[in-house]
């Protein structure tokens, strides 16, 4: 009765924990799905804004806010014209500041507007990157300068040549290329027509007002990231670069070790810039320069991402001619690498925080995507990868079945072996060896596909969790987004009634679909000995419903259709092995 007592209180304590703990442990460690795009009011489905754009709030005070559209007709500009991308570049200082990926909407509705990743100085969620040079005792352009443009459209047939000459004779062009998906090439040129040699210094920059909405977490690192050469990094984040807390230890030009805020490095090649979930703006120096490179913080949340290569001398009558890339646009993961591979951008797939489990992300990735490819709906595509799954770990899955069976059988043999030894512990564990060494059982064996399992479904989680692919596509009736949790919440009537649920509480009818599913196949387990044990077993169908409901839809439905598979493959082994439903005589 004593040890009863303490195993429900163990219990009481271990619910208490996963119910409430928790919350506050998956939000800082495991990001649930994206908000709902859309959500139930009234029996109707409306959409609500997105927080996976790149806007974030800006350092500007309201009456410094300026309006868009007024500030973009105030400077001349090339228009940007691709598939993918739409915008423009001011001729004003050269800057690339106006930017959309008509591709990605930010909601599901159908009048949504396209992201936004670029705004100019002063508006709103200002982002923007430029080129340019700095140099001793030569007027060199700055942020004022007017280019003059060689076309007035810029598309991936049409570069854009922008030009300006200063007082002393000295020429500064950027010629400016687009391919058809988010990479610009941007090839400076200084021509010297002097009699003196001048010294310059090329550089690039992308400046951003305000951190991105999306969380930095342990899982997806959002925020300043890059690759320099010791590798990716994904610890500096923009408290480091405010100076709260110690950043990333790098080297600066000197040589030294860094100290919290230097986060400059001296590189040959790499890339570097501002993350988002889902999208990214990066540097690309060129990968045969040495150059210094880093980020740093401005008044107020306004961050730079920054570098300048190495000071080079033209000599009279000569040009000096370098190029750099800028990456803009969404992280597509056959995008991304399709570069790394192409241009040789090095590591530049982990632009997308795979983590430890890459290995396994990527296959797992790659063939979502082929299946979706070919299925055409994103949803069925994930039940046809669980039926890959469960299809290849079905022998041991077979084995686990059959242990479980075996388990089953030879309780009532178990419990009086209990009742027997019950004031002699060790002696009880002996003779319930020995049980299992005659009747050839290994109560470890039901555990060897659970294990397998768990990378498989982190994996997916990450996968799903992370990639854009899965952003806002439909699966049938009212789930019109996998990336975000079910909005179809029943404790408040599916939105008939005016109430804010908490994440752990918006269960909605895929959640309790899981739950079920989970009952149904904890039944066929054998049931534990303990008392307090069947307690537990009982409730954690109900208790990881409740866990569940916050993440991803397209999550759900992989372990759904993982739950029903399960309980298939055990009637089929009971179905051929009815004795193994029949427990062992005393």
């Amino acid at each position: 009765m004593k040890d009863e007592g303490r195993n429900f209180l163990l219990f009481a304590v271990f619910a208490a924990l996963i119910l409430f703990g928790w919350q506050f442990f998956a939000s800082k460690y495991l990001p649930a799905a994206n908000p709902p795009a859309t959500k139930i009011e009234a029996g109707k489905t409306v959409a609500v804004a997105s927080s996976t754009g790149p806007a974030g709030p800006t350092a500007a005070s309201p009456q410094k806010v300026r309006d868009r559209a007024q500030v973009l007709r105030e400077t001349p500009r090339v228009r940007i014209e691709t598939r993918n991308l739409q915008g423009s570049i001011s001729l004003k200082g050269g800057r690339i500041d106006d930017l959309v990926l008509s591709k990605y909407k930010e909601t599901i509705a159908k009048d949504s507007p396209s992201i936004r990743l670029f705004s100019p100085s002063g508006t709103e969620h200002a982002y923007f990157a430029g080129f340019g040079w700095s140099g001793d005792g030569v007027t060199t352009p700055g942020a004022d300068t007017m280019f003059t443009a060689s076309a007035p459209v810029l598309t991936p047939a049409q570069p854009v040549t922008l030009a300006w000459t200063n007082p002393q004779g000295q020429r500064f062009a950027m010629r400016i290329a687009v391919d058809d998906r988010y990479m610009f090439t941007v090839r400076q040129t200084v021509t010297n027509p002097t009699a003196a040699p001048i010294k310059i210094r090329p550089y690039g920059l992308v400046s951003r007002a305000g951190v991105s909405p999306d969380p930095d977490t342990w899982t997806d690192h959002v925020g300043p990231i890059g690759v320099f050469d010791h590798g990716a990094t994904y610890d500096i984040t923009y408290a480091n670069l405010q100076g709260k807390e110690a950043s990333f230890i790098g080297k600066n030009l000197l040589g030294n070790i860094g100290k919290p805020g230097d986060n400059y490095f001296d590189s040959s090649g790499g890339w570097f810039g501002f993350g988002d979930k889902y999208w990214l703006a990066a540097l690309i120096p060129d990968s045969g320069a040495p150059m210094h490179g880093g980020f740093r913080a401005a008044v107020g949340d306004n961050f730079q991402a920054d570098f300048a290569l190495q000071p080079r001398v033209v000599p009279a009558g000569k040009a000096l001619v370098t190029t750099a890339k800028l990456f803009a646009g969404a992280k597509e993961t056959n995008t991304l690498d399709g570069y790394e591979d192409r241009l040789n951008v090095r590591h530049f797939g982990k632009a997308i925080d795979w983590g430890w489990f890459e290995v396994v992300e990527k296959p797992i990735f790659k063939y979502l995507d082929f299946l979706f490819r070919v299925i055409g709906n994103f949803g069925v595509a994930i039940i046809a990868l669980t039926l890959t799954i469960r299809g290849l770990l079905f022998p041991i899955a077979q084995r686990q079945f059959a242990s479980m069976a075996k388990m089953r059988a030879i309780q009532p043999k178990m419990k009086a072996l209990q009742e027997r030894y019950k004031d002699d512990k060790t002696r009880a564990q002996q003779e319930v060896m020995a049980l299992y060494k005659a009747e050839g059982v290994n109560p470890l064996a039901g555990c060897l596909p659970t294990f397998l399992q768990i990378p498989i479904l982190y994996a997916l989680y990450k996968v799903l969790l992370l990639t854009i692919e899965m952003r806002h596509q439909p699966f049938v009736l009212w789930i019109r987004d996998l990336s975000a949790p079910d909005p179809a919440t029943i404790l408040n009537a599916f939105g008939y009634l005016p109430w804010h649920l908490p994440p752990m509480l918006a269960i909605g009818i895929v959640p309790v679909l899981l739950g079920i599913s989970m009952y149904f196949q904890f039944k066929l387990n054998p049931a534990p000995m303990d008392e307090a044990q069947k307690q537990v077993f009982a409730i954690m169908p109900w208790v990881l419903m409740f866990v569940m409901a916050p993440f991803a839809v397209g999550l759900q439905i992989y372990w759904i259709t993982s739950n029903t598979l399960t309980i298939l493959q055990q009637r089929l082994l009971y179905a051929r092995h009815p004795e193994l439903k029949v427990p062992t005589k005393k």
